[in-house]
C-alpha cells in the first residue's frame, strides 16, 4: 500500500505543475487577447511571449503572436512565425488560417509571388474561403501591374540608351567633321598658294610672249616701211 500511495503521490506531483503551467499560459493568452482588442499590440506581443514561455508549442500562442507582430508592421517576423506553424499543424482549417496570414505578411513585405503561393496553399486547405480568394486576386493583379511597370521601365531605359548612343554618335561625327575641316584648311591654303604661283608664272609667260610678239611686230613694221620706201622711191 505504501508503494501505491507513493506512486499515486508522485503522479499527482507531476500533474500539478503541468496544470498550473497550462493555467498560467491561458492567463497570458487571455491578457494578450485583451490588449490586442484594445489595439495595444506591443503589450499583446509581450503577453503572448510570456504564454510561449509556459508552452513553446502552443498553437494559439504562436498564431496570436504572429498577428500581433503583423499589426506592428513587423512583417518579416510575422512571416517567420507563420512559416514555423505550417510545419506543425495538420488540421486543414488551422492550416488555411496560417497560410492566409502568411500570405498577408508576405504581401505587405512586397514578396508578391510568395504571397500568391501562400494564398493558394490556404485555398487548398479551405477552398471556400472568400477572403483568401479576394486577397489572391488582389496580389495577382499587383504582380501583373508590377511586371508591366518593370517592362515599361526597361523599354524606357533602352530608349534612353539609344538616344544617348545617337547623341554620342552625332558628337563623334561632328568631331570628325571638325577634324576633317581643320585638316582640309591647310590643304586648301596650299592649293590656293600653288594656284597663285601658277597664275604668276602664266602671267609672266604671257608677258614674255607679248614682249616677243611686240618685237616681231616692230621688225615686221620696220621691214614693211623699208619696202614701202623702196617702192615709193
Amino acid at each position: 500500500m505504501i508503494k501505491v500511495v507513493r506512486l499515486l503521490l508522485a503522479g499527482i506531483l507531476i500533474v500539478i505543475p503541468a496544470v498550473l503551467s497550462a493555467q498560467g499560459q491561458r492567463k497570458f493568452i487571455r491578457q494578450g487577447n485583451k490588449e490586442y482588442d484594445d489595439k495595444a499590440f506591443k503589450e499583446s506581443e509581450i503577453q503572448y511571449r510570456k504564454a510561449l514561455e509556459k508552452d513553446l508549442s502552443s498553437y494559439e500562442g504562436n498564431f496570436n503572436l504572429g498577428d500581433a507582430l503583423y499589426k506592428q508592421e513587423k512583417y518579416e517576423d510575422a512571416s517567420r512565425r507563420f512559416v514555423d506553424l505550417t510545419g506543425k499543424e495538420t488540421d486543414s482549417k488551422d492550416l488555411a488560417r496560417i497560410y492566409h496570414n502568411l500570405g498577408n505578411s508576405l504581401l505587405q513585405s512586397g514578396r508578391l509571388e510568395e504571397s500568391i503561393d501562400a494564398y493558394k496553399n490556404a485555398l487548398r486547405n479551405n477552398p471556400d474561403d472568400f477572403e483568401t480568394k479576394h486577397n489572391l486576386a488582389w496580389a495577382m493583379n499587383m504582380l501583373q501591374q508590377q511586371q508591366q511597370q518593370q517592362q515599361q521601365d526597361q523599354n524606357q531605359d533602352n530608349k534612353d540608351q539609344n538616344q544617348d548612343q545617337d547623341q554620342q554618335d552625332q558628337q563623334n561625327q561632328d568631331q570628325e567633321n571638325q577634324e576633317q575641316d581643320q585638316q582640309q584648311q591647310p590643304q586648301d591654303q596650299q592649293r590656293d598658294k600653288i594656284s597663285r604661283e601658277d597664275a604668276e608664272r602664266i602671267l609672266e609667260a604671257l608677258q614674255q610672249d607679248e614682249k616677243q610678239l611686240q618685237e616681231k611686230l616692230k621688225k615686221q613694221m620696220a621691214r614693211t616701211q623699208r619696202i614701202a620706201v623702196l617702192k615709193e622711191w
